[in-house]
């Protein structure tokens, strides 16, 4: 489907954008691939691996809502993955996470339906399910906004949903690089925050694909949440140094025992699949949708009242072995 189209994707430069363009190049032709960040060496430093000529580079930020309505023009699908996400930074400067993570979603949408963009998926995380610091409120608020999006686009085509997933494992400033780091520097033990503590774990490319089959998949007014395996963080460093001993120092300010994708409070709202779960709309649109049943024809049932997916309660989990083939990159 993304064959001679035109795609978009905000904070371009960052991981996700990189490995999706990386992906797209390799299984489709489309005909623009349009980067859309806010730092130019970034942008020059991806321009030295993709050069494809189907490749552009758009300086701008999502705060801009002129320029956003700029780079949109004849765009067919828009992934938005420009976001401030470390948690201390955000509490520290609350303002500016709110400026890009809200008004910027608030642009991105404005732009969209002046261009009359097919496709919008916007990349959400686990902190924004019951949120407890202020990314993940600010990613709740940005959530809502492209779900109410549905409803203003009037006679357009334009759809927009949102993809959530938790930890990617190697990501910057995760704890996989991290214990890496403290490994080669050969250090005496691993901080471990809670000896209970577990996360979700996706890889990179898992990720991408995801949002690649829910652009197929998506309606409008979806948040999709993948299926994907838990580790408690004192078993991943195990399997990261068996004989290093580990000191627990504590959860960290805004930070989470257990990772949420699908909060208890919507389990009215969820619909299992296969392999993913999809939290429907609390709101009715103007274009009604069977959300039981997606595009692709695959089909979904309720959840059970009061069910809750977090990464403590999960039904798959990585095994030694398992974990350190998906992080064998960063190893």
């Amino acid at each position: 489907m993304f064959n001679g189209k035109n795609i978009l994707i905000t904070g371009g430069t960052g991981s996700f954008g990189k490995k999706y363009t990386e992906t797209i190049l390799k299984r489709y032709r489309p005909n623009k691939i349009i980067i859309f960040s806010r730092d130019e060496l970034k942008q020059f430093e991806m321009q030295q691996k993709y050069n494809d000529p189907c490749m552009r580079y758009f300086i701008g930020d999502v705060r801009d809502a002129e320029r956003m309505k700029e780079a949109t023009e004849g765009v067919d699908y828009v992934i938005h993955a420009a976001a401030l996400k470390q948690v201390p930074a955000a509490e520290y400067n609350p303002m500016e996470c709110i400026k890009t993570n809200v008004s910027g979603a608030e642009n991105v949408i404005k732009a969209a339906l002046a261009n009359e963009v097919d496709k919008v998926i916007a990349l959400s995380t686990d902190k924004a399910a019951n949120p407890i610091n202020l990314y993940g409120a600010t990613k709740l608020a940005s959530d809502k906004l492209f779900v109410a999006a549905n409803n203003m686009v009037g006679q357009r085509q334009t759809r927009f949903s949102v993809v959530r997933y938790g930890n990617v494992v190697g990501s910057r400033g995760s704890v996989v690089p991290f214990f890496a780091k403290l490994i080669k520097e050969g250090a005496k033990e691993l901080p471990i925050t809670h000896p209970e503590m577990t996360r979700f774990m996706i890889t990179l490319q898992q990720g991408v694909d995801f949002v690649l089959k829910n652009f197929e998949r998506m309606q409008g007014g979806e948040i999709f949440v993948p299926k994907i395996p838990s580790m408690k963080i004192t078993e991943m460093a195990k399997a990261m140094a068996p004989d290093l001993p580990q000191k627990i120092v504590g959860i960290r300010p805004g930070e989470k025992l257990h990772e949420i994708m699908c909060p208890a409070d919507d389990s009215h709202l969820t619909l299992e699949f296969e392999d993913h779960y999809v939290i429907q709309p609390t709101i009715q649109f103007a274009h009604k949708s069977d959300f039981s049943r997606n595009r692709l024809g695959e089909t979904g049932k309720p959840v059970e009242q009061g069910f809750e997916y977090n990464s403590g309660n999960n039904t798959q989990w990585l095994s030694h072995e398992e974990f350190l083939e998906m992080a064998k990159e960063f190893l």
